[in-house]
């Protein structure tokens, strides 16, 4: 039997839940904005009711719900942003945790550069 550690599943969690969050808001956008408004007008066209427009679910409450969500995206990619800055200025080696070989690095702090 496998057994799961916990910082194989952290790494797990850590990892994937700004892109889930992103792929969630995306579906949420166009099942809202595209999907629902055609399935609401085939609905009423199908029991011959008098076509009324779709309200989109999450612009009620003056928009909050996408203020909000985008406040968490945007807030996740600035510090996913500053994470791998640091994680570069920390341990500067290849992409592919090898030594880069001496390449001119730009160092922001200094305003130099420098052969690492």
């Amino acid at each position: 039997m496998a057994v799961t550690t916990n910082k194989e599943y952290n790494g797990w969690f850590n990892h994937r839940w700004r892109p889930a969050a992103a792929w969630v808001y995306m579906v949420i956008c166009v099942l809202d904005f595209a999907l629902f408004p055609i399935f609401w007008s085939i609905l009423q066209a199908h029991q011959g009711i008098s076509i009324t427009q779709w309200v989109p679910l999450t612009l009620q409450g003056a928009g909050l719900f996408h203020m909000a969500y985008g406040a968490i995206l945007g807030v996740t990619a600035w510090s996913r942003g500053k994470e791998k800055i640091t994680a570069m200025e920390n341990n500067y080696q290849g992409s592919y945790g090898i030594n880069s070989g001496g390449n001119d690095v730009y160092n922001e702090v200094e305003g130099s550069n420098e052969n690492r």
